[in-house]
């Protein structure tokens, strides 16, 4: 069965009783969106500050295929296993973009007999929050051309307008746009662009927000464009636009339960997209979860050198969380792949390209153990097509290195075929104490921090800017250079050439733009020709998606 036929015949519970059997909360701190789905209050969320955290475990993976490597899955996998063996355990995942449930990812819900549910709803607008999110950022779009129009006062240079708009939804085409066409009564003529709603700063400051008075001041920090003296910057509050875009997001800061195929619970809230955003979930999320349960599962997007390095980088540092261990999500085929082997000959076994592409594995779990200073588990998120040579030599290939490897059958057997790599997991988080280590110290400079991440987690030997971007980046140290910063880069490659397979080094690390992100407190930096607006591919998933006269999805993958 496809993933949504087995997720369609799911016997789920009513969340309420699930919520209340499972984890004691009371009904009147629940919102529910249907019979389950459900939104957990930020006043019972405060009740539980004096409660004790449990152990924060961080899945994250390999640099992945087009199709991703199964890292919702495994945490969903995972979870459902060390609940099986009696640990009170809950999942913490992050959000679905449309984006790419209608290109070519597909959706974020888990696969096969790990996934959570209801998937349709999860990957189709779920609560809302996406929507609330785009309609925030798009109120101060409208704000910032309305305030030009009505005389702007505040002397916005609109040639320096940093504040794009933004749509969920994968549309090369509004890139890069004009508006205000038209005549004066139309407003401004000027060049402007659309973002996903993923890259947007409302999104980031959403998933970093830790109250709704913290989401508002962040909001109201947010940069939008310099004056006419080309230095002075103008902020969201200065257009008194940051309390409509929080009341906006009302319901959006108030992480969602839901539940696993089987009756376990997950938290999902915040955004994905760890190649052009922090890729982690909120803040929120996660402490939640670590005061409800003993151990909370997470996960970071695409390969650890984007959403591992930024879960540490970003959102630990800022949040003062402390991850215990980390699992590594590895497959044969992406293995094969970044040994050279074609797409559409993934399937056939190939233990020479496993050999080539096993470098990339072996970076990630250097980065993983000496730059984050973290112990790990590789986890070989098993297919149906592999051979047991392939799994074999990973497995040989990871004990050599003294690397931890599991076989998870998660997918096929749900948590019973997860066991495994929890009884690995908890080996090492029931007897070591956390700690970790920071890629880069805070008092580096923006461009050492950056030459730092390039370098070490990369493999790169130089970093290069025009004069222009250096010249943006040398303006940004002065006020904001104590900044962590966030890397937008292809995650299909450790270099910013996607076709570069496996492990390159020596490559060097092109810098084309540095975008400020006041509010959430980081600097995005843009290497090669990352974009910030997704495109569909020839064939996207769209064409499959379809709805049958009694309601019922299907092609949603």
């Amino acid at each position: 069965m496809s993933d949504i036929e087995i997720a369609q015949q799911a016997k789920m519970l009513p969340i309420i009783d699930l919520a209340a059997k499972k984890l004691a909360i009371p009904a009147e701190h629940l919102d529910p969106y249907g019979h389950y789905k459900a939104k957990i209050s930020l006043d019972y969320i405060d009740s539980l500050t004096e409660q004790q955290d449990g152990k924060l475990i961080l899945v994250t993976a390999v640099s992945p295929t087009p199709a991703g490597e199964g890292k919702t899955t495994t945490t969903v996998g995972l979870g459902d296993a060390m609940n099986r063996l009696g640990k009170n355990t809950i999942m913490c995942l992050r959000e679905p973009s449309l984006g790419p449930c209608f290109g070519m990812k597909g959706g974020a819900a888990g696969g096969g007999h790990a996934q959570v549910v209801p998937m349709e709803d999860i990957n189709l607008h779920f609560t809302g929050d996406f929507h609330a999110i785009g309609v925030a950022h798009n109120l101060l779009s409208a704000m910032i051309d309305n305030h030009i129009t009505h005389g702007n006062a505040l002397n916005i240079d609109a040639r320096r307008i940093k504040w794009k708009r933004v749509v969920d939804m994968n549309d090369r085409a509004l890139r890069h746009i004009t508006v205000g066409q038209g005549g004066p009564a139309n407003g401004y003529l000027r060049e402007d662009g659309y973002d996903i709603v993923v890259a947007s700063e409302v999104m980031a400051i959403l998933c970093l927000a830790t109250s709704r008075a913290d989401l508002k001041e962040r909001l109201g920090r947010i940069v939008i464009a310099y004056k006419t003296d080309k230095v002075t910057p103008v902020y969201a509050r200065d257009l008194k636009a940051h309390g409509a875009m929080a009341a906006l997001l009302k319901d959006a800061i108030k992480p969602n339960l839901v539940q696993t195929l089987e009756n376990n619970l997950a938290i999902i809230h915040g955004g994905p997209f760890a190649n052009i955003a922090h890729g982690c979930n909120t803040v929120t999320a996660t402490k939640t979860a670590l005061k409800l349960a003993d151990y909370t599962i997470t996960e970071a997007g695409f390969g650890a050198d984007l959403g591992a390095e930024k879960f540490i980088d970003i959102k630990c540092r800022m949040a003062g969380l402390k991850p215990s261990a980390v699992v590594l999500v590895a497959t044969a085929r992406a293995l094969k792949s970044h040994g050279g082997v074609a797409k559409e000959d993934l399937n056939t076994e190939n233990l020479e390209a496993v050999e080539a592409g096993f470098v990339n594995l072996e970076k990630h779990l250097t980065n993983i153990t000496q730059h984050y200073g973290l112990p790990c588990v590789v986890c070989i998120n098993h297919f149906t097509f592999d051979t047991e040579a392939e799994i074999a030599l990973i497995i040989q290939k990871c004990t050599d290195l003294g690397a931890k490897c599991i076989v998870s059958k998660h997918w096929a057997e749900g948590g019973a075929g997860a066991e495994d790599l929890a009884k690995a997991v908890l080996e090492i988080v029931d007897h070591r104490e956390p700690g970790f280590t920071y890629v880069y110290d805070d008092k580096l400079p923006l461009w050492e921090k950056i030459e730092t991440v390039a370098a070490k987690i990369y493999g790169a030997a130089n970093v290069t800017a025009s004069p222009k971007v250096k010249g943006e980046i040398k303006a940004l140290q002065e006020t904001y250079g104590h900044f962590p910063i966030c890397m937008a880069k292809t995650q299909m490659s450790f270099s910013t050439n996607p076709m570069a397979k496996g492990a390159p080094t020596g490559h060097t690390i092109e810098i084309t733009e540095a975008r400020l992100a006041n509010g959430a407190g980081f600097i995005v930096v843009i290497a090669g020709n990352m974009m910030t607006m997704p495109g569909l591919p020839k064939t996207p998933a769209a064409e499959r998606i379809d709805i049958t006269d009694a309601g019922v999805i299907t092609g949603l993958f």
